[in-house]
């Protein structure tokens, strides 16, 4: 089994008083104390997001890490992350998760965790990085296509009735060929895939 759960929003970063969503997540380990990973690479490592991540898992049953790579933990970023039993992507900017993840090596070595069945799973720009293509504002005005790691086939739009041009642009973008057909998911979802 390769799990990726792709969360259209919701979670401990925008729905703290809700914790379904990152509940079900650590469920799909199916260990009684998982190990967590979080990745923000895509806010920058925002310290404050991080801070979010650990304020509400904390109060679960899991043993907690996340991955900077602004401050690496460790030279050694595949068998950190290969000892995982989750990793967690955090949303931001796509574009530029993508060029620091090809640039550390990240995109394989996350290849690899999937095909250990290692869970994988993400919000927005965390979402939208597991399919080959998805809908991205990383490039300032305006929603655009962009090609992702392409674990999933198709693409994918997050926030999609959350945020009122999502929903016209995926469509337009699909109709117009700069994009391939896929799937949306709206604010507080999670798309599972086994």
């Amino acid at each position: 089994m390769r799990p990726i759960i792709a969360l259209g929003s919701g979670g401990f970063s925008m729905e703290p008083d809700n914790p379904l969503l990152d509940l079900y997540i650590l469920k799909q380990a199916k260990k009684t104390t998982p190990k967590i990973c979080f990745i923000p690479t895509a806010s920058g490592d925002s310290d404050h997001y991080i801070s979010r991540y650990y304020n509400f898992f904390h109060k679960q049953n899991c043993k907690l890490s996340h991955l900077s790579l602004f401050k690496p933990p460790t030279r050694d970023l595949e068998g950190f992350i290969l000892e995982k039993d989750i990793i967690y992507v955090g949303g931001g900017n796509t574009r530029n998760l993508l060029v620091l993840w090809k640039e550390w090596g990240l995109d394989n070595i996350l290849r690899k965790a999937w095909n250990q069945g290692i869970v994988l799973d993400g919000i927005s720009a965390g979402s939208i990085c597991w399919f080959e293509e998805g809908v991205t504002d990383s490039f300032g005005e305006g929603l655009e296509s962009i090609r992702y790691l392409g674990f999933l086939k198709g693409s994918n739009c997050p926030h999609y009735d959350g945020e009122s041009d999502r929903r016209p642009s995926y469509h337009k973008l699909i109709y117009s060929g700069d994009i391939q057909a896929g799937i949306a998911a709206d604010d507080g979802v999670a798309i599972h895939y086994i």
